[in-house]
């Protein structure tokens, strides 16, 4: 069937569009006829007419604002928000053996994940749901992490973060239901490459589980415990954000859907 979602036209912000699942959106939703503004702080090297690009830190409510302002008067208006930007580093709550080093959590880092990852997600989300209230429609698409369900060694504040994420997208779609606004969350699990994976950020975590890097990579390709027996593609994350944004999925909302190939505690 042709044009099963029919979202060509619509308008969608992507927050954190330049790379790893964020640039898998972007490229789903272009192929389906969608008009995307990323908001990132690093451009992606990708050109589409129906791609606008505008250099944005979420955490500042002034470029937000000023964004997405920009936006609505280019677009004529806003049908969909993702809220994927998000940073994660690793460290321990507590040091045994380096009290206070370097990968041990410090306020300066607890600050830095939750300035993105909460208010940068609040901000947008607040910004253009004042959009979408004025037009009584939109769909607000919420990037959570199977961590913020389960919790995370050496990711605590990350995890937290993800938790709390889940949180804004229940009582969001609680509040902006009646004026015809859906918020859904997305949780991915163990996911392909996304090219994020730097070194700095694989030294932390092995150090924060008490193993070697090597170590560390050689488990990226364990999927013992998931019951699908893979990992995730990015564009399976990208399909489901192009289903939720479409009309095909007009009675969903205030869930987060944990895509991680089955995989749980249990």
């Amino acid at each position: 069937m042709k044009d099963w979602l029919n979202i060509a036209g619509k308008k969608v912000i992507v927050t954190g569009g330049s790379s790893g699942i964020g640039a898998s959106i972007v490229d789903a939703l272009l192929e389906e006829g969608v008009s995307v503004a990323n908001f990132d702080l690093k451009e992606s090297s990708k050109k589409h007419e129906n791609m606008m690009f505008l250099a944005t830190d979420i955490s500042s409510k002034q470029q937000v604002e000023e964004n997405v302002r920009k936006v609505e008067e280019l677009f004529g208006a806003v049908d969909g928000l993702v809220n994927n930007a998000g940073i994660n580093v690793p460290r321990l709550l507590v040091d045994v053996e380096k009290p206070h080093g370097e990968f041990e959590l410090s306020d300066t880092v607890f600050d830095k994940i939750f300035e993105i990852n909460q208010k940068g997600l609040f901000l947008m989300t607040q910004t253009v749901a004042r959009i979408m209230v004025k037009n009584k429609h939109g769909s607000i698409i919420n990037m959570s992490s199977e961590s913020g369900l389960e919790g995370s060694e050496g990711q605590s504040a990350y995890a937290a973060t993800k938790a709390a994420v889940n949180s804004y997208t229940r009582s969001w779609a609680k509040e902006l239901g009646r004026m015809g606004i859906r918020v859904i969350g997305i949780a991915p699990g163990i996911m392909e490459e996304t090219g994020l994976r730097t070194i700095e950020y694989e030294t932390a975590l092995a150090y924060t589980r008490g193993i070697t890097v090597d170590e560390l990579r050689k488990n990226y390709s364990k999927t013992t415990t998931i019951p699908l027996g893979r990992s995730g593609r990015l564009d399976e994350v990208a399909d489901l954000v192009c289903y939720y944004l479409s009309d095909r999925a007009s009675y969903i909302t205030g869930i987060t859907t944990n895509i991680a190939g089955g995989k749980t505690r249990g």
